[in-house]
Order: structure tokens, then sequence, then C-alpha cells
């Protein structure tokens, strides 16, 4: 309790680039605001999305394909992809999961590719976005999601710990995303049971590939570890499942691809080394 007290009063708001997004996605939130019985009503119509969490537990490391255009550091990536023959590519080239990024300005998402892409796979679909507020967890179930992201540097310890509760009450998983000890610590405390390590900063958005190497082993074994960011080639995959990843997480090089089938297969049944303790 002493530890995670310490963890409240450390927070503080996020800067940089974050900091703009996570603005950004306040004033969405707004938006939201006058949709909230239409929402709620889709939300509770919404069938069962298949587990993302399900789908991550292999004996190789699972594969999360994520349909990006574009992002802040690398600007367009792929701008006239289209998320429903892109999912279907992942898919064919042995992805477990995809990430679909819904985030506008930025990312050039739209909330219509996550229906696009159900409409062409079976997989289970993360929602990625500047999560911030409950609401956006009604809005990610009923659009079809398995899962949404939260990044515990995007929100105070009580906000992320409001949002794990909107989403398990909505029959939603989270992936939580760290970079430290302190916000492992703070999702663990929420219950946390995929865990993204982000190796890009996303404040400065620096990448430092020896971010996961460092924290994936400190997630407990009995938890899903993801690594985040800066994953191009089987030999980073490998390298991560040696510190204990149970998933990789890829977007810009393979969104890039001229062949998104063979990018992920490239990269697709290394095999999984696990974590003691």
């Amino acid at each position: 309790m002493q530890a995670s007290l310490a963890t409240a009063r450390t927070w503080t708001p996020p800067t940089g680039t974050l900091g703009r997004l996570i603005a950004e996605a306040d004033a969405r939130v707004l938006a939201l605001r006058d949709r909230r019985a239409e929402l709620e009503r889709r939300a509770a119509d919404a069938p069962v999305a298949p587990s993302m969490a399900t789908a991550l537990i292999s004996s190789t490391v699972a594969v999360i394909a994520e349909v990006k255009r574009r992002s802040p550091s690398k600007g367009d990536i792929a701008p006239g992809l289209g998320a429903g023959a892109q999912a279907a590519a992942y898919e064919a080239g042995g992805a477990a999961a995809l990430s679909i990024l819904t985030e506008p300005a930025h990312f050039g998402g739209r909330d219509a590719d996550l229906g696009d892409a159900r409409a062409a796979v079976a997989l289970p679909l993360l929602k990625k976005d500047f999560h911030v507020d409950p609401l956006q967890m009604v809005e990610a179930r009923a659009l079809g999601a398995s899962a949404a992201l939260v990044i515990a540097r995007a929100v105070s310890p009580e906000r992320l710990r409001e949002l794990a509760r909107a989403a398990s009450d909505l029959g939603l998983e989270l992936l939580f995303e760290v970079r430290d000890e302190r916000e492992l610590e703070t999702v663990l405390g929420a219950g946390a049971l995929m865990i993204g390590v982000n190796n890009r900063d996303l404040e400065t958005l620096v990448i430092d590939a020896e971010t996961a190497v460092r924290m994936l082993p400190r997630i407990p074994a009995d938890r899903i570890a993801v690594a985040e960011s800066g994953v191009r080639t089987r030999d980073d995959v490998a390298r991560y499942a040696a510190a204990g990843a149970d998933a990789v997480l890829v977007g810009s090089s393979i969104s890039a691809s001229a062949d998104a089938a063979a990018a992920v297969r490239a990269i697709a049944n290394v095999s999984r080394v696990g974590r003691g303790g």
C-alpha cells in the first residue's frame, strides 16, 4: 500500500507528444458524451468478441500485427492502406491478433477500421488509441473490439483503475502499456493480465530497444508480456523471446511492406522461452 500511494503521488500529466495526444483525446471524449446512450446500447448488443489474451498464449511468440497508416515519428507509412484487406493479409501470414489504430489526426485511423477488420477476419482486435475516459471503453466494446490499449503514463493511477473497472464490467480486455517498474506496479495493482512494454518513449518519441529487454523479465510469469515498438526482424523477435516476451506488437515495418502476409510470416513462429518465477 505504501508503494502504491507513493506511485500515485509521483504521477504527473504527460508532456511532449504524448501530452498533446492526450489533450486531443480529452477533446474527443467531450464529443463522445453526446452519443453515450447510443454507444451504451450498441455495446450491450455487441456479440462476444474473441479473447485476445487466449490468442496470445502459445508455444511460439504471438505476433500482434498493426494496421498503421502514419505516425508522429515517421509521418506517412501507408496512407492508402485498407484495414480489411490488410487484416486478411496479416491473418494469412500467421498473426495471432490485430492492433487497429483508431486515432485520426496523427495515425490516420478511423473507427470504421475496426468494423472493416472484423468483417475480414476472425482474429481478436485491439483498439489502439489514447484511452483516457471510461466512455471510451464503452465505445471500444460498441465497435466490436476484443481489447483496448491503456497507457500507464497517459493517465493517473486512479483513472487507470477506473478504466480497468469499466472494461471489466463490459467484458472488454485491456492491454496495459508500461515503460518502467513504477508503471508496472501500478498496472499490476489494477489487475493487469496483458502487459506491453513500449520501447518508444511517447513523450520524446525516442526508441530504446533495451527497455523491453530490461522490463519483460519483471512481469510475473502468470501474466502475458508483450514487446512493443522497434520490432522489425526475426532476430528482434528472438531477442525479446529470450527476455521473456509472450508476444510482439509490430506496426510500421509490416504496414509498409508490399507483401503484408510475407512480412508477418517472416517474424512468426519464433519459439517462446517464457519467464521464471
